[in-house]
């Protein structure tokens, strides 16, 4: 503002507006400059906030499909806007080949808006592929695996492994995930009479994902799951090391060391580096130096704001 005002005070001047009239002005301007965008910026940023707030209070179910098919939105992952939802009392269904478009969707379920996953969150799935299943399926449904591969030629074997992984072929022939993976293998073998003719094996050698690798699958799979979160298996131990639960974290006396855990979903990397530890109650948000973030196995002293 300072250089702005020197420029501003000479061409006043050869306008021949001087003494108070030019200190007026000046005063103006740089008053506005000091409260102008803080302001506009506020009064925008209310009004997304007050409308993002009344569409997830009343239409939680659209706004949070919106939400999940626009993004990347910069902040918050898709995993953590799933688990909010889903503290919000929103219900999800899970991908599946025979009910998944390529974007998720709003399903009715016993008079509730359910939110089905899209095929476009399974990764390394392309939109070809996932658009000529969807395109396949309004024409007839699948009636298995193998009639899926030899419907949709432009469906790679890495690509139905992953739709394998992330459960979205259970429903075709009412397996579970490494079952789907059994029959996804023999089904995308290089086609002959020989092999047309070999019957599917019913019953896989294989066992069943435990939550543990389900959970896995999920996030190597989609990013995100709709099943338990996380932490949720891991409750009783971290009670063992004295880790403070999210929920505890407000009547905590200011000053206190305390130990937390959780999923770490965003990073802020300033002067001080600030992340969002993601649990199974709300979220909380701590301040850590750079130097303690660099090296964690140091004793460090935390900021905690929930």
């Amino acid at each position: 503002m300072q250089a702005i005002e020197v420029k501003l005070r000479y061409g006043m001047e050869k306008n021949g507006i001087t003494g108070k009239m030019q200190d007026v002005i000046v005063q103006s301007i740089t008053s506005f400059a000091l409260y102008g965008f803080p302001e506009s910026h506020a009064a925008s940023f209310a009004l997304l906030a007050y409308a993002s707030a009344y569409l997830k209070c009343h239409y939680l179910a659209a706004f949070t499909t919106a939400i999940l098919n626009n993004q990347p939105m910069d902040f918050y992952a898709p995993a953590t806007l799933v688990k909010d939802a889903q503290k919000h009392g929103q219900h999800f269904k899970p991908v599946d080949i025979t009910s998944s478009d390529w974007l998720c969707s709003i399903e009715e379920h016993g008079g509730e808006k359910w939110v089905r996953l899209g095929l476009n969150y399974v990764r390394g799935l392309t939109e070809q592929s996932a658009r000529t299943i969807v395109d396949e399926r309004s024409r007839r449904r699948f009636a298995s695996i193998q009639d899926l591969v030899n419907r949709v030629s432009t469906l790679r074997k890495d690509e139905l492994a992953r739709l394998g992984e992330v459960g979205a072929l259970n429903f075709l022939q009412k397996t579970h995930r490494r079952g789907a993976m059994w029959e996804a293998e023999l089904a995308a073998r290089p086609a002959g009479p020989l092999f047309d003719s070999e019957p599917s094996c019913e019953d896989t050698p294989l066992a069943q994902m435990d939550d543990a690798e389900r959970l896995t699958a999920d996030y190597v799979g989609t990013g995100l799951t709709i099943g338990r979160h996380p932490m949720s298996y891991h409750r009783e131990r971290l009670n063992r090391l004295d880790v403070t639960p999210a929920s505890r974290l407000l009547s905590i006396r200011n000053g206190r060391t305390v130990r937390i855990a959780g999923c770490i979903i965003c990073r802020v990397r300033r002067k001080v580096c600030s992340f969002s530890a993601s649990k199974m109650k709300p979220a909380s948000r701590t301040r850590r130096e750079p130097d303690v973030h660099r090296c964690p196995a140091q004793n460090s002293k935390a900021s905690i704001t929930s």
